[in-house]
């Protein structure tokens, strides 16, 4: 009786969180996705976890930490709604309660994340309804609607007397105890009906969190609008780099280590955006304002009929590790972000720019360094193609030589002319610092740590190494406590793009061999050994690989 009681509370709650969650996938998709129930909770959930939590989960799931986040929240939500359907076995007020709490929670979350709207409560708000009514239902066809204060079922049973069954459907006395309690002699005649209202829960369910998807995809996805879209031919073309058969005869850098140039489906995503922003170019415009002489608003037709320009860019995440993969190589196309300021007319005392997504991230610029003649842009095209929805499309911030944090906004809208001072960032107010360029960084990318190679055999260590704006000059490798050995680099086209290197090694005898790797800027500048965490500033330190040689 126990386990059957146990078993029907837990269907009721989580039945009428299904339902919930599927309704507001419907309503979400006549109002928009980021107003889905998960989604909105899930956002407030981001702003409330602390920093060190957030760097935990990039370090342990890398770009998959929002398909962790929803999951978790998934067995949340089940977690708690097996109890509340619980309580409302006992004691059906307790079950609308707590429904409705996790309602009101919703309802919080949509007015309390960054760039909400009125109307983002709606989806929360039908979907609290729905469970309302599925568990006043399911509770009725279980057997166990008690009116609000009445004691459950099986209570007036004492020692020896069994609890007092009555046929289904039929209250008595204030409306107790509509049928016998579950698991008792009497529940086989509410089984059925239970059952089939569980089915009718479920399926309601299904095609409402189906359809609620469907749906939202069939009305914002913007990809038929980004395939469609064309983009002008750049005025100064990126100069594609050199044949790495010009390094110098040996092994080939492009089968050695990783590709030249990262394709669009591989490069690191590390943003916010549970749901990500769907904005069609046709209703997309920037903004640029704020400590300036004159504001500025141009919509993506006039953006592209800007002087475009492209560029070979590495961008690199702060939250990659030594040796992290949380870097990138690609092509972007774009106006340039200094000449749209100049226009503007920042002010001198304008040190930061201040840039906002459409779904309220912010992010901030040192004003001086998006000015300095580098090759800053508003991008709007990615390896010769419109920029991937999830990096931005239709329009996102490109700075060379700058981590992400503190200039790579996607999906851009906004841009503040501002002071450090009186304005600050997402990340900043985290703790992370206000500013701060790229670390001089190398990495050994072949052979793997834990990797066999032959005695005899000779081997190619490559990998790349960055200090975008700055520029590599030269690479060197350790085996064991030997000494450093200059690698061979590749041409690139200039110094705002990663380095691919290569040192061919032959293993002398059998053993275990430390690998190690040091880099050295083209201001001469050596690649610090010491090791320092990704936070609050970017990781440092040398990237060491163990291979066994047999």
């Amino acid at each position: 009786m126990r386990l059957a009681r146990i078993g029907v509370g837990a269907s009721i709650g989580l039945l009428s969180a299904a339902v919930a969650l599927g309704v507001g996938e419907v309503v979400a998709a006549f109002v928009r996705p980021a107003a889905s129930p998960v989604i909105v909770v899930g956002n407030r959930f981001i702003l409330l976890t602390p920093e060190p939590v957030k760097r935990w989960a990039i370090r342990s799931f890398g770009t998959h930490d929002k398909t962790v986040l929803l999951s978790g929240i998934y067995v949340v939500i089940a977690a708690l709604a097996v109890v509340v359907g619980l309580l409302a076995l006992r004691r059906r007020r307790d079950g609308l309660i707590g429904i409705a709490v996790f309602g009101g929670i919703g309802v919080y979350a949509a007015l309390s994340t960054n760039a909400h709207r009125g109307s983002d409560v709606i989806p929360s708000i039908f979907g609290t309804l729905a469970a309302l009514a599925v568990l006043v239902v399911l509770v009725r066809a279980a057997g166990t609607d008690a009116a609000p204060g009445s004691p459950p079922p099986d209570a007036a049973a004492g020692p020896g007397r069994p609890a007092r069954v009555r046929p289904a459907g039929r209250a008595g006395p204030a409306g107790r105890a509509a049928a016998a309690a579950v698991g008792a002699p009497g529940w086989a005649a509410n089984r059925r009906g239970f059952l089939q209202g569980s089915a009718a829960a479920a399926a309601l369910a299904a095609v409402a969190g189906f359809g609620g998807r469907a749906a939202q995809h069939a009305r914002f996805d913007v990809a038929t609008a980004r395939a469609k879209l064309r983009l002008p031919a750049p005025v100064e073309p990126a100069v594609p780099p050199a044949p790495v058969a010009q390094v110098v005869n040996g092994p080939d850098l492009g089968k050695s280590g990783v590709p030249w140039n990262t394709p669009n489906s591989d490069f690191y995503r590390i943003d916010t955006a549970i749901s990500v922003p769907q904005i069609e170019p046709k209703n997309w415009s920037l903004r640029i304002h704020g400590m300036v002489d004159r504001e500025l608003r141009l919509n993506y037709s006039e953006l592209l009929a800007r002087p475009l320009i492209e560029r070979w860019i590495t961008l690199c995440c702060v939250s990659n590790e030594v040796g992290g993969g949380l870097v990138g190589n690609a092509r972007f196309l774009g106006a340039r972000l200094a000449d749209l300021l100049r226009e503007a007319g920042v002010h001198a005392g304008a040190d930061q720019l201040v840039m906002s997504s459409s779904d309220g991230m912010t992010i901030g610029a040192p004003t001086a360094v998006v000015m300095d003649g580098r090759d800053a842009l508003v991008a709007v095209g990615m390896n010769g193609v419109p920029l991937p929805i999830v990096h931005g499309f239709p329009a996102r911030i490109v700075v060379p030589g700058l981590y992400g944090y503190v200039s790579a906004c996607k999906w851009v809208v906004d841009i503040e002319a501002t002071t450090f001072a009186s304005n600050q960032a997402y990340w900043v107010q985290g703790g992370w610092s206000a500013q701060t360029e790229i670390k001089l960084q190398s990495r050994i990318d072949t052979p793997g740590s834990g990797a066999t190679v032959k005695v005899g055999q000779p081997v190619a260590i490559a990998g790349i190494a960055w200090d975008q704006h700055v520029g590599i000059s030269q690479v060197e490798v350790q085996v064991g406590k030997g000494e450093w050995r200059s690698a061979r680099l590749a041409p690139v086209p200039s110094t705002d793009t990663w380095r691919q290197w290569v040192l061919p090694w032959t293993p002398p005898k059998a053993g275990q061999y430390t690998l190690r790797v040091r880099a050295v800027d083209a201001a001469g500048t050596v690649q610090p050994p010491t090791y320092q965490d990704v936070f609050p500033s970017g990781a440092t330190g040398l990237h060491t690989v163990t291979v066994h040689a047999r």
